[in-house]
C-alpha cells in the first residue's frame, strides 16, 4: 500500500501547534495497521483481530459482549464520580474493498493515542474517570428498534450505562485531509464551546470553525436520547464517505494531530 504522508508540509503544520503531547506518527501507524487488515465489518475475523489490538492498548482493557457475537472494547483511567466517555467505532461498512481509513480507523487511532497520553498525564485530585469505548456494529444492520440500522454497540452501551455517565465525546471523522469540523446540530452547545476553546489553546482553531452542520445520527445519539450531554466530532463534508476512496490517500497526520491535541486539552480541563 502506497505511503501517503507528505513529510515536509505535515512537519510544518504540526510544528504550528502550541503543544506536543499527541504523537501523530504513532497514531498514523495505528491507522495504517487497521487499514492493512482490509475491510473490518462487524463480526468479521478482521474485526475480531482489531478488537484484540484495541484491548491490548487501552488502560484496564476489556470486552463487553453484544448480541450477535459483536463486542465493544472498553478501558478506563480511574477517578472520582461519573466518568467522561471518549468513544469511537472500530467496524467498517460492509462494502467490498472498503477499508475505512477515516471512517473507523481514524477515530480508533486517535482514541488509542489519547488513552496513552492521558494514562501518563497527572490529573488534579478529584478529577473524573475517563472511560474509553470502541464501539462495534456502528455500521451493522439491525432493525430491532427505532434507530432502524446500525449503532449496535452504542445502543447497547447506552442502555446499560447512560445513567452513570457524565458526558460523552465521540470521535468519528477526525483524520480526513482539509479537516474542518463544525458543530453537529444535536451536539451539546456548552461542551462544544469548551472544545473550541481547547482547540484555540492548542493552535488548532481552524479545524473547529464557528459554524454548524445538520443533525447526524451517530454513536452519540443513543446517549443524547437518554439525557447524556454529548458531542460528535465529524467532518461530514467528506467526499469519500462510504466509498472505497476512503483509504490512506484521504487522511493525514496533521488532521489526527489537531483532533488529538484538542481532545487532550478538553479532557485536561474537565
Amino acid at each position: 500500500m502506497a505511503e501517503t504522508a507528505e513529510p515536509a508540509p505535515e512537519a510544518t503544520a504540526t510544528a504550528a501547534l502550541k503543544v506536543d503531547r499527541f504523537d501523530e506518527d504513532r497514531a498514523f501507524r495505528m491507522l495504517e495497521w487497521q487499514v492493512n487488515l482490509g475491510p473490518r465489518p462487524a463480526g468479521s475475523e478482521a474485526g475480531r483481530k482489531l478488537a484484540a489490538y484495541i484491548k491490548a492498548r487501552l488502560p484496564r482493557g476489556r470486552y463487553e459482549n453484544l448480541p450477535g457475537g459483536l463486542r465493544n472494547v472498553v478501558g478506563e483511567i480511574k477517578g472520582k464520580g461519573k466518568p467522561i466517555v471518549l468513544a469511537a467505532h472500530y467496524d467498517t461498512k460492509d462494502i467490498p474493498g472498503f477499508v475505512g481509513a477515516n471512517d473507523g480507523a481514524g477515530g480508533t487511532a486517535a482514541l488509542l493515542e489519547i488513552a496513552r497520553v492521558m494514562r501518563k498525564t497527572k490529573r488534579p485530585k478529584g478529577a473524573p474517570p475517563i472511560r474509553f469505548v470502541a464501539f462495534d456494529g456502528e455500521e451493522a444492520t439491525d432493525d430491532s428498534d427505532f434507530y432502524g440500522t446500525g449503532l449496535r454497540g452504542s445502543k447497547a452501551y447506552a442502555r446499560k450505562h447512560a445513567k452513570k455517565i457524565r458526558e460523552l465525546i465521540l470521535m468519528d471523522f477526525v483524520a480526513d485531509k482539509d479537516l474542518a469540523i463544525p458543530r453537529e446540530a444535536s451536539s451539546d452547545e456548552a461542551m462544544w464551546a469548551d472544545l473550541r476553546a481547547a482547540a484555540r489553546k492548542v493552535g488548532a482553531a481552524d479545524a473547529f470553525p464557528d459554524a454548524e452542520q445538520g443533525v447526524v445520527q451517530d454513536d452519540h445519539t443513543p446517549f443524547i436520547r437518554r439525557g447524556v450531554p454529548a458531542i460528535d466530532l465529524i467532518d461530514f463534508d467528506f467526499p469519500c464517505w462510504h466509498q472505497t476512496c476512503d483509504d490512506l490517500t484521504a487522511v493525514s497526520k496533521e488532521s489526527l494531530d489537531k483532533s488529538g491535541e484538542t481532545v487532550i486539552e478538553f479532557l485536561r480541563g474537565r
